[in-house]
């Protein structure tokens, strides 16, 4: 990520509209019972939403500075530093995975479907794959200048997902977002 988005992601602003993203993302899905992976956290201000809210939570994230924090911040969680298109885990691992916002950060539409088919793996039988990620916007394409960026056509996504090993899988849109979700067979 660059600096603009360094900062944004770890800002009141952006712990403001996680949590209002995070319940419409989730609506009607639940999870207290749950063992749930988490997939790029960063800062981890998801995670801090997720914590109360699971049975068992697991995060894998990429960078190795966010990944020992977040650690340090939450000891009740297993924090790895990993590579979300190549999990360290067994097959059937968990009830959900979920990811918020960072789906746009991988590099290539490739890396996405590997994320995809690794989040298909890793789920039980019946498992969710759960999720949102950002729209084009003028703010959003500012704070990306420089920057990673895949935009995920949430249109598309559901065939992908698919593609990615999953059964039924539906997305919906608002301005500045969508939600997805997906079950393994």
């Amino acid at each position: 990520m660059n600096l603009i988005h360094r900062v944004y992601c770890r800002s009141r602003i952006w712990r403001a509209h996680v949590r209002a993203l995070l319940p419409w993302a989730l609506d009607g899905i639940s999870l207290e019972r749950s063992a749930v992976l988490e997939l790029g956290p960063g800062p981890g201000l998801t995670t801090d939403w997720l914590v109360p809210r699971v049975g068992s939570l697991t995060c894998v994230e990429y960078d190795e500075a966010d990944a020992s924090a977040l650690a340090r911040r939450h000891p009740g969680v297993v924090v790895q530093r990993g590579d979300a298109t190549a999990l360290p885990f067994e097959s059937g691992s968990f009830d959900a995975v979920v990811c918020f916002t960072m789906l746009h950060h991988l590099a290539s539409f490739a890396a996405q479907e590997r994320l995809y088919a690794e989040a298909a793996r890793v789920l039980r039988p019946n498992g969710l794959f759960a999720g949102s990620d950002s729209r084009w916007g003028p703010l959003f394409a500012l704070a990306h200048i420089g920057d990673t960026c895949t935009l995920v056509d949430p249109e598309a996504l559901p065939a992908r997902l698919e593609v990615g090993g999953f059964g039924h899988a539906e997305t919906d849109t608002r301005r500045d977002a969508f939600r997805f979700r997906a079950q393994v067979n």
